[in-house]
């Protein structure tokens, strides 16, 4: 484990704030990098879900997100060649509603720079939902108008849809994202993988 990654496990910056949400949780950082990775997921924030099992995309939205990718979960989870990278390393907490909270940007300002220079060899960069892609595209339009220009950044980078449940109308509204840019991009997850 790289002292990086020690140092944000340990990470309690969130601690008061998250005392405050309605979930009322402490901070459990959920980190899944290690440097040598050549494909890159960057996403949001974990979830309850994750935040409980300590592993990304470990809930329904992370089936959805590895069927569109073609990977197995094993391809997934091995460290030596996946890197999960959200905004912020820890579940945000409830609204009073129940919905997410936004990534605390605190969380991206103390250590997104940090990580992305130990992730150097990374061929393939998938860019899950808006927050990502504003840091990671500098990116100013929605995430619709985003990932519509997918092959503005293909083959080395892909924007996509957050793969929640919750976006099942959008991918209903935009069939072009699983005809067009789906079997690209799964192209290129084995062409890296299997390199």
């Amino acid at each position: 484990m790289s002292g990086l990654v020690r140092e944000i496990k340990a990470c309690r910056l969130c601690a008061e704030s998250f005392s405050r949400t309605e979930t009322a949780h402490a901070p459990r950082p959920v980190v899944w990098f290690r440097p040598g990775a050549r494909i890159l997921i960057a996403g949001q924030a974990p979830g309850m879900r994750v935040h409980k099992s300590g592993r990304p995309f470990d809930d329904p939205s992370g089936d959805r997100l590895r069927d569109w990718l073609g990977m197995s979960v094993d391809e997934f989870y091995d460290m030596s060649r996946v890197a999960v990278v959200p905004m912020a390393f820890c579940f945000p907490g409830y609204d009073a509603r129940g919905s997410d909270l936004p990534p605390p940007k605190i969380c991206g300002r103390t250590w997104h720079d940090k990580v992305m220079e130990e992730l150097r060899d990374v061929q393939l960069s998938v860019i899950v939902g808006g927050y990502s892609q504003r840091y990671h595209m500098g990116v100013k339009s929605g995430v619709t108008d985003t990932v519509k220009g997918w092959r503005d950044h293909a083959p080395r980078l892909f924007p996509l849809p957050h793969p929640s449940w919750r976006n099942t109308a959008w991918l209903r509204r935009n069939p072009w994202f699983e005809a067009d840019l789906l079997p690209v991009l799964r192209g290129k997850v084995r062409e890296v993988l299997d390199d």
